[in-house]
């Protein structure tokens, strides 16, 4: 049986000094994702496609590395990311790990909304077999929780940091 654990995190986020100008921004796609991830794990690959490295993480006695390909689409004023693929490093003999992503992030004239959730489906590695699933589950929604929560902390720090000498710097 596999474990399966998600998590979900809204965004509101009033934007005061030129708000008119976030549906621009959020168009300029490769400006807006290096400032939402970290651009030293980020590497492009083309058509709005992206490789993302995840920070090594520790769950009880392993520590896990996802690799996250990412495709980027946009429309006026909004901007989504989704988990098109995702390989684990570090669980050893693991094949059906399975990582969904979907997040959205939307300009109006009071500043920026969004929504991300992320979803993992993955067997009981053998090193946690004599833990009980409902202590692996929580774990690995605490774990997306937190990795949500870093997420929207970046959002209204460096993003909106981007977006104020992005707006300086484009006429």
């Amino acid at each position: 049986m596999p474990l399966a654990f998600s998590a979900s995190q809204a965004l509101q986020l009033p934007v005061k000094h030129h708000a008119e100008r976030l549906g621009a921004y959020l168009n300029d796609e490769e400006q807006v994702i290096g400032a939402l991830l970290e651009p030293q794990q980020l590497s492009g690959l083309g058509d709005g496609r992206y490789r993302y490295t995840v920070t090594r993480l520790q769950v009880f006695q392993l520590q896990i590395q996802p690799v996250v390909d990412l495709v980027a689409r946009r429309s006026p004023n909004r901007i989504e990311l989704e988990a098109i693929d995702c390989d684990l490093e570090g669980l050893g003999l693991v094949d059906d790990f399975q990582l969904t992503l979907h997040s959205w992030l939307e300009a109006d004239a009071a500043g920026l909304h969004g929504e991300a959730t992320l979803a993992v489906s993955v067997s009981q590695p053998s090193l946690l077999k004599l833990i009980p699933v409902g202590v692996l589950e929580a774990t690995g929604r605490s774990l997306l929780s937190g990795i949500l929560l870093g997420i929207k902390t970046r959002v209204g720090q460096q993003l909106l940091s981007d977006f104020e000498q992005w707006q300086r710097q484009t006429p």
